[in-house]
């Protein structure tokens, strides 16, 4: 019998289940997508329901199995979402989503109240207000449904109420506090004064560190049960426990998110710019972040380049760097591509492609993102001394993004780990007392060095 810690990883898109031995290994993992629901003004929603009816049976499948012993579980998800329980521990609202629309004279009453706005996003860690701040779906919730809002017993962000349908017991934890919440003041370190002003406390469970765990008896099995833990400081964490000295992770994917774990003074660095944002690490202590929509551009810009060059949607993921090409078009440089999910002032005002192969445009597309993507990264990082780079997620297997990476970025050590597993193996950490080594990352992530190229 193998001695394993179970794990629900929950995604927008997809929900996954993995079961890991005592080095990290998988040795188990379930796959499975809902088809959305709709809330009560029709706007699409997650599926609570079936979610908690098939984390149940899946985990109660796994307990009966002979061949696995769960000696722990846990739970990463994403954030800006609250489920709202009344007094019976039933759930009240649909989990609406964070990308419905919020009425514009709901955030000017809050501003009113509790601006400026400029001041406001700083201390609070927030690029703008809108339902991907979870808090501010309290408010919405108080002054647009007052029926409802008076029946909330507890609002327990997803990664604890995912906690909850296993223990019924309500926490809150640090890391889906400060994911871009507007509930938490960063100077004060403490919940921020509206939440208070508005008695939105009282309905928040008390907060624990997220490596608490509650010693349960589950069907008879007794069990470690995690608090739950925010994706995104989950996928950050096996990278601050394996790594000594100061980086920067670069996550990549539809959204590719700097975070820099090393920034002792949040202070209004988020007023700056809307694309700056705070996450929390388990201990309390600010991630600052910068995002940019990379994966949803690349997306946009290849299927575009596909129907200009008449080539099959596959047909960039064999292309290789080429450094003749490279030094072709970055001869008398100039920008090309318009962007239509991101924002930039050096981008023309419309798309030019001039080259007759396709390989030469992909280049020149490449040469641009990764451009963009470093005023990012330099930005996260600041005025803070480091020198080591991570990046993971999709643009980790793209041979032309490393490579133009590590030629940018020559005075600092790139690294490129592929860490699909990334925000599961975080949640089965955070509850485990193993200590990491430096040698974790080359083991469970594929750790891979690069080095810039040479110039001719």
């Amino acid at each position: 019998m193998i001695n394993v810690t179970a794990i629900f990883d929950i995604g927008k898109t997809n929900k996954k289940f993995f079961l890991f031995d005592k080095d990290y290994k998988e040795v188990h993992k379930e796959y499975i997508h809902f088809d959305e629901i709709e809330d009560e003004d029709g706007y699409p929603t997650e599926n609570l329901k079936a979610l908690q009816d098939w984390s149940k049976r899946v985990f109660e499948k796994i307990l009966k199995q002979s061949k696995y012993k769960v000696e722990a579980i846990n739970f990463s998800s994403y954030g800006a979402s609250f489920v709202h329980l009344d007094e019976n521990g039933e759930v009240l609202t649909p989990l609406y989503n964070y990308t419905k629309p919020l009425d514009k004279k709901i955030v000017a009453s809050f501003l009113e109240k509790y601006g400026p706005k400029k001041e406001f996003l700083g201390t609070s860690g927030c690029f703008d207000l809108s339902l991907l701040n979870s808090g501010v779906q309290l408010y919405w919730l108080k002054y647009s449904k007052p029926d409802v809002f008076k029946k909330i017993k507890y609002s327990l962000h997803l990664p604890q109420y995912l906690s909850y349908i296993f223990t019924g017991i309500p926490l809150s934890e640090y890391t889906s506090i400060g994911c871009h919440t507007a509930l938490w003041d960063y100077q004060k370190k403490d919940y921020h004064h509206w939440v208070y002003q508005e008695g939105i406390n009282n309905i928040l469970p008390p907060i624990v560190s997220t490596e608490t765990s509650l010693n349960m008896n589950y069907n008879g099995n007794p069990i470690k049960v995690g608090v739950g833990i925010h994706d995104s400081s989950a996928a950050l964490l096996p990278y601050v426990r394996s790594i000594k000295k100061k980086f920067v992770l670069v996550s990549t994917g539809t959204w590719s998110i700097a975070l820099n774990p090393f920034t002792d003074n949040p202070g209004l660095q988020s007023a700056k710019s809307k694309d700056f944002i705070f996450y929390m690490r388990i201990n309390g202590k600010p991630v600052k972040a910068t995002r940019l929509f990379l994966g949803n551009e690349y997306k946009i810009q290849v299927k575009n380049l596909d129907n200009h060059f008449g080539v099959t949607e596959d047909y960039h993921r064999a292309l290789k760097f080429d450094y003749d090409t490279y030094f072709e078009i970055t001869q008398d440089f100039e920008y090309m591509f318009k962007w239509e999910s991101i924002d930039d002032p050096d981008m023309p005002d419309e798309t030019k492609i001039p080259y007759d192969k396709y390989e030469h445009a992909y280049h020149q597309l490449m040469t641009e993102l990764v451009l963009v993507q470093i005023k990012s990264i330099k930005s996260v990082i600041g005025n803070d001394d480091i020198q080591r780079l991570y990046v993971d997620g999709g643009f980790s297997n793209n041979d032309l993004y490393i490579k133009l990476m590590s030629h940018h970025f020559r005075d600092k050590k790139l690294r490129a780990t592929d860490a699909s597993l990334g925000s599961a193996l975080g949640a089965a950490i955070v509850i485990s007392d193993k200590k990491l080594n430096s040698k974790f990352l080359k083991k469970n992530y594929s750790l891979k060095k690069h080095v810039p190229f040479i110039i001719k």
